[in-house]
């Protein structure tokens, strides 16, 4: 149980009058959101030039780092599953899950990939089909759309979903088994000691403070970039700053009042309109296109990334001198863990009274297989007009990525309608996505996960919102790639660490515990 010092430290504190004062973490990792938002907002083409090197520095000396992590993560994940700790609970013994395995899905799908999966989902196999992966390697061929449809299942499945399940399971383990605060530096304490020094407590959380909200703001911007850019195709409605920071000011309106009403009700709604929204999308795409051609793409994607898992994991390019594999592999790690703070407290949240067991295989299984699905349809319709009826998506993703999605929209029926609801699935998306940031963020900062106040939300909300809008105007998706490389790459570092504490304090549960077989509900 955390001591009444640690509390009061981390606590937003009042004045007698109701008035919430702000603590440490909070001004820390604030302050140093809001000058850099500034400074680029101020210095655009100095931030963009800035955004370049580091991109390139951190992405072409640490790959090597950020594939050896994130492959451990997933065989530690997979460990803890099947070994006797799978049947350990997030919670008491006798605790029960609080949502339907349904909103959970969707909840976890919603939150973690969804505007990155809608702006890669047909962006990404038409790069790989347009330039190949490998040095030397085809383009434009029957081979060359295999390929690209295998690494994009590799980039959107198990690895991706290990690295959001280790800070989960960590941040779960201890705020709901073992009755702490849901702060990260709290994970870290069967390293440390549970006395370890204040200040670097704080500094561990205001890292996972500002990578979540550089995280968050990386996929907010893709989002904002992508609707602009179909706005503009489907409707004729000029594409741009103007429309960008108009899109981005209405989202944080609209995850701002969404957040406040409370993670049940908002967030459990918005979630499962995503996943309906989503779900009509796919099925429209399967029956007015190719569907023997999708689901057999689907099938052939699914082996070839069972039997590539591995040699894809590790592979880097030390012989050729090629940057593939920074450019896309390294970036997609670096993003997803700098946001994994703000998803793992999520999933935590979420998961409570599951099993370690059922929590690993839902999250490793349910939502990578729905992103193959989602891929399949539409990366594969985008690949087979390509292919065979000579259109030039390829090309215009080249050009443009935000356009991919549209593109592929132009050359299917009632374009205009599905048009509009992409558009909107991909602004729920953001709304989810923000909002459970938002969330998640204010609790960080106060020191509990359960109920943060709703003017920390607000707090937060403006800075995630005034952080994209300067994001996008400094360079737009080299800023956003460049940032998340930069929170990223530390936090990979106390990814790591959490894997030792969790598995120091496993080690003490109770032989009773790890015995426990669920009971077996008697025959009617």
């Amino acid at each position: 149980m955390a001591t009444k010092e640690k509390k009061d430290e981390n606590a937003p504190k009042g004045d007698g009058r109701g008035n919430m004062k702000l603590g440490t973490v909070f001004w820390g990792a604030g302050g140093v959101i809001f000058i850099a938002a500034l400074f680029a907002m101020i210095f655009p083409a100095t931030v963009e030039t800035i955004s370049y090197d580091i991109y390139d520095t951190i992405s072409n000396y640490f790959n090597w780092f950020f594939l050896l992590a994130v492959f451990g993560f997933g065989v530690f994940l997979l460990f803890m599953a099947l070994s006797p700790y799978g049947r350990i609970k997030l919670g008491g013994d006798n605790s029960k899950p609080e949502f339907s395995f349904r909103s959970w899905i969707g909840m976890l799908f919603s939150s973690g990939l969804g505007v990155g999966l809608v702006f890669y989902g047909v962006a990404e196999p038409m790069e790989h089909f347009m330039v190949a992966p490998f040095p030397g390697g085809e383009v434009e061929t029957y081979e060359a759309a295999r390929m690209a449809m295998g690494y994009t299942f590799f980039h959107w499945g198990i690895s991706q979903w290990s690295i959001f399940g280790v800070a989960g399971l960590a941040i779960g383990y201890y705020q709901y088994r073992k009755k702490k605060d849901g702060m990260i530096s709290t994970s870290l304490e069967p390293l440390f000691g549970q006395n370890y020094n204040k200040p670097s407590r704080n500094l561990i959380d205001i890292l996972a403070v500002i990578a979540t909200v550089t995280g968050m703001a990386t996929s907010v911007g893709l989002g904002i970039l992508q609707m602009d850019g179909g706005l503009n195709i489907a409707f004729g409605i000029p594409n741009g700053a103007v429309t960008q920071v108009t899109l981005t000011v209405l989202m944080t309106a609209l995850f701002l009042f969404s957040t406040i009403t409370g993670l049940k009700r908002g967030m459990k709604w918005l979630s499962n309109l995503n996943m309906i929204l989503a779900a009509v999308v796919t099925i429209f795409v399967m029956i007015v296109g190719p569907f023997s051609f999708i689901m057999e793409s689907i099938v052939l994607g699914l082996g070839d990334y069972l039997s590539t898992y591995v040699p894809y994991s590790l592979r880097t390019q030390p012989y050729s001198g090629e940057t593939w594999v920074q450019e896309w592999t390294v970036f997609y790690w670096a993003w997803v863990i700098a946001w994994s703070p703000f998803i793992g407290s999520f999933v935590a949240r979420v998961s409570k009274g599951r099993t370690i067991r059922e929590y690993v295989l839902g999250i490793l299984i349910v939502p990578p297989i729905l992103s193959f699905i989602w891929i399949g349809a539409l990366g594969g319709t985008a690949l087979y007009s390509d292919l065979f009826n000579n259109t030039n998506i390829g090309e215009l993703v080249l050009d443009d990525q935000t356009a991919a999605l549209f593109s592929l929209f132009a050359q299917l029926p009632m374009t205009e309608i599905i048009s509009a609801l992409a558009i909107l699935l991909i602004f729920t998306f953001l709304v989810t996505s923000a909002d459970s940031a938002t969330f998640i963020v204010s609790g960080m900062s106060i020191g509990s996960t359960e109920n943060p106040p709703k003017r920390m939300k607000i707090l937060w909300g403006l800075l995630l919102g005034f952080l994209t809008i300067s994001l996008i105007l400094a360079g737009g998706l080299q800023s956003l790639q460049a940032a998340s490389l930069l929170a990223g790459l530390p936090f990979t570092i106390v990814l790591i660490l959490m894997i030792f504490s969790v598995v120091r304090s496993m080690r003490r549960e109770p032989n009773e515990t790890m015995k426990r077989r669920p009971k077996k509900k008697p025959l009617k």
